[in-house]
């Protein structure tokens, strides 16, 4: 049984302190009393029963590896090794490991996709990644507090190595010529109008 300070609960529930306090005050999440000093703590197992990891069909740990190309094959192992190293570090048992080839800005990606849906199972108590825009390029702070409601943890280890700055640079260009086609096809659109009313 692993003790836990209010702002450490805090943080994994993405609450305030003073919500925890009101939460204790209303019984729903109880906080326990240190005899000698009077100050709030909780227990891991406590914690895992308000997420409702008491009814999880498993409790996997997942890492998760991403590049946006074939050629960048290399630096997904990479991805990996560092990984599997940082996990056995940690002392973590990683039951399986998911690697996948797309941009960062791609919603539509398969794996990731099913990530989320086994997320949203209660399967996996946490995905270890090398680096936030290994996830998602965008919104990694939304999807990691979306997870977390499921009982799931994203841990980035925010290694900027397994981050390859041609991908980033490579994700900006597809913003740009998305928006740039956004942008000519509005003026295609205006344009129409405009011949239009001539008529």
């Amino acid at each position: 049984m692993k003790i836990l300070k209010p702002k450490e609960v805090s943080e994994l529930l993405n609450v305030t302190v003073w919500t925890l306090q009101n939460w204790d005050r209303q019984g729903k999440l109880k906080a326990f009393r240190n005899p000698k000093t009077n100050r709030r703590y909780y227990t891991d197992n406590q914690l895992n029963e308000f997420l409702g990891r008491k009814n999880r069909i498993s409790d996997k740990i997942i890492i998760y590896a991403r590049v946006s190309s074939n050629s960048q094959k290399p630096d997904l192992e990479s991805q990996v090794d560092f990984l599997k190293q940082y996990a056995n570090a940690k002392g973590y048992i990683v039951d399986e490991t998911i690697t996948e080839i797309g941009g960062g800005l791609n919603y539509n990606r398969k794996k990731w996709n099913n990530l989320l849906q086994m997320i949203e199972e209660k399967r996996i108590i946490k995905v270890i990644i090398s680096h936030k825009d290994r996830f998602i390029r965008f919104g990694f702070d939304w999807f990691a507090g979306y997870v977390k409601k499921y009982g799931c943890e994203i841990e980035a280890v925010n290694n900027e190595a397994t981050s390859p700055q041609d991908e980033m640079i490579q994700d900006l260009i597809s913003i740009i010529h998305c928006f740039s086609c956004r942008i000519y096809g509005l003026r295609k659109y205006k344009s129409k109008i405009s011949g239009d009313k001539e008529l």
